[in-house]
């Protein structure tokens, strides 16, 4: 039972980049999903959540309007589509599997080993 992560990168502020998270095990196949990032010196914090089953998206303040997260079922697989990236968007991008889409990390026990993106001014 595994979470991959991929898509992080060097990318200019203002660009975009895409992150994919892979779930392996029948397990996740109706969990939420979330993404977290954890920038240096700083706590891990929420970025966006889905709900499996009905699809229902959560952002952060901080990040909505500029990203999308998005599932393909099929796949078990949720996507983080990052536009107008900033320097302060910096940092290891993590994505978790849980019973309920949530901003509170504790609500995820299942974790991807995180990409890392950063973003030059």
């Amino acid at each position: 039972v595994q979470l991959q992560a991929s898509g992080g990168g060097l990318v200019q502020a203002g660009g975009s980049l895409r992150l994919s998270c892979a779930a392996s095990g029948s397990t996740f196949s109706s969990y939420a999903k979330g993404w977290f990032r954890q920038a240096p010196g700083k706590e891990r914090e929420f970025v966006a959540a889905i709900g499996w089953s009905s699809g229902s998206t959560y952002y952060a303040d901080s990040v909505k309007g500029r990203f999308t997260i998005s599932r393909a079922n099929a796949k078990n697989t949720v996507n983080l589509q990052m536009n107008s990236l900033k320097p302060e968007d910096t940092a290891v991008y993590y994505c978790a599997a849980g019973p309920r889409a949530t901003w509170e990390a504790t609500e995820y026990p299942y974790w991807g080993q995180g990409t890392l993106v950063t973003v030059s001014s």
